[in-house]
């Protein structure tokens, strides 16, 4: 177990060594260097191969105890024979921070060669996230480590969510679908077999992490369920956790094993633990990734909802899942009516949810944007706006992101539609605004965000 000291410089080092560095193209060691080199990172970068002297135009070294600085950061890509020898040379050399991407240990049964792993990292004092993961990509720091080339997976911005993926390939599902939707992230660590650096640890360290806001989780066991319990209790005081749970039937934690060896053990156990610790457990993939972003809007004081659409029907299947998802539909105080009625057509009722009609345009949306704002009997405002309409027009983005950037009280969009809205849809996620697809969804992310708020909003 780490402090969270040790994992500053991991994550913000000044210089890299990326240990198996190769020629070819098509290898790890080649992609991970290129995406450092080619991807910003300010600091030195140092490729190791025996075999070359100049690689991707940085000059190569034997091993890494022939760099003549020193060495923040060592990313080991070496074959799995390799790993030992590398590692006890890193330990050598003073490197503290390690990421071995490489696999081959206790997830197919070689416990041996894992325990000695740790036992190098102890006898050093090294911070090491692996083995057998797909690294780290932090945006601020520019750091890469992920073997995935920048053409086939999007990186996203820098933002405020930050994603812990003890599985690598979900971590780069989740990844290329926020850089997709323009969603930042302030850091995502694959962490694979948690040999040394656990889940715990990172969740201690995003605990002091000031850029981070919201921690999503996947997990498919933890190396320590008395601490992880101890520290997600704490954190969770300070910032949401939206976790999935892989593992969850007898076929699943024999999965679990054999992906990164982890101990899965009782799904019933786990889910309790959550609950007690007041972390936020979601079923779906999508669902991580759509609940994670609503914890960036304001905290609701409440749980009254006012919903605007152009669209009567869209505005009437949101109206159904607030309330089935515990939420509730707010009464306009009597000076927003008038306001409204004064303002809009007679076509146009003067209810909840309000249906603009769909000769609505964008100033007939902020029109209701600014009443329902200003509003004390409405905590949340939807927003269904229907894209595709003729009166509406590419200003309705920026209404729409001018209110929510605002900052006083939560705004979600759910679009539906094709090309075009998903268009509009990806412009209003990279202006900070969470859109969803469904009511069904928009609203499960709501409730949870107004149940946190109830029961930490005030601490």
């Amino acid at each position: 177990m780490l402090m969270m000291r040790d994992l500053k410089k991991m994550f913000e080092p000044e210089s890299i060594a990326v240990i198996g560095a190769s020629r070819e193209p098509n290898k790890i060691g080649h992609v991970i260097l290129k995406n450092l080199v080619e991807g910003g990172f300010s600091g030195q970068v140092y490729p190791v191969n025996p075999s070359a002297e100049i690689i991707l135009y940085q000059h190569a070294f034997a091993s890494v105890k022939d760099i003549p600085s020193q060495v923040d950061l060592a990313i080991i890509t070496t074959p799995q024979k390799a790993v030992l020898k590398v590692l006890e040379e890193c330990g050598e050399k003073g490197i503290k921070n390690i990421v071995i991407i490489t696999s081959g240990f206790a997830e197919v049964g070689n416990v041996e060669d894992e325990n000695k792993v740790r036992e190098i990292a102890k006898r050093y004092g090294m911070a090491i996230i692996g083995v057998n993961c797909m690294g780290f990509i932090n945006p601020y720091s520019r750091v890469d480590s992920v073997f995935n080339p920048v053409y086939k997976l999007g990186r996203p911005k820098a933002g405020e969510i930050a994603f812990i993926s003890q599985s690598g390939a979900i971590g780069a599902a989740v990844m290329d679908l926020a850089a997709k939707m323009g969603v930042g992230i302030s850091l995502f660590v694959s962490y694979g077999n948690a040999t040394v650096v656990d889940e715990t640890d990172l969740l201690e360290h995003l605990y002091q992490d000031k850029r981070t806001k919201v921690i999503a989780m996947y997990i498919e066991g933890v190396k320590d369920g008395r601490r992880f319990l101890e520290v997600a209790k704490k954190v969770t005081k300070k910032k949401p956790i939206i976790l999935i749970k892989a593992g969850k039937t007898e076929a699943g934690v024999k999965a679990a094993a054999s992906h990164t060896a982890a101990l899965a053990g009782d799904y019933s156990v786990y889910s309790a633990a959550f609950r007690q610790a007041g972390i936020i457990e979601v079923e779906s993939l999508t669902d991580l990734f759509d609940f994670s972003k609503i914890f960036l809007q304001p905290f609701p004081k409440g749980k009254r909802v006012g919903i605007i659409t152009n669209g009567g029907g869209i505005g009437v299947l949101t109206a159904d899942q607030v309330l089935l998802n515990g939420l509730e539909i707010a009464e306009y105080k009597l000076e927003t009516k008038i306001k409204l009625r004064e303002a809009m057509p007679m076509h146009v009722n003067i209810t909840n949810p309000l249906d603009l009609a769909g000769d609505a345009d964008a100033s007939r949306f902020r029109q209701a944007l600014e009443a329902l704002y200003a509003d004390e009997n409405v905590d949340i405002i939807i927003l269904t706006p229907l894209m595709q309409t003729v009166h509406l027009d590419p200003s309705i983005i920026d209404l729409i992101v001018s209110y929510s950037q605002k900052m006083e009280k939560p705004i979600s969009v759910i679009t539906i539609g094709g090309s075009y809205t998903e268009q509009n849809r990806a412009l209003l996620e990279n202006g900070g605004v969470p859109t969803y697809t469904s009511p069904y969804v928009a609203t499960k992310a709501i409730s949870k965000l107004a149940w946190y708020a109830g029961r930490y909003g005030k601490e």
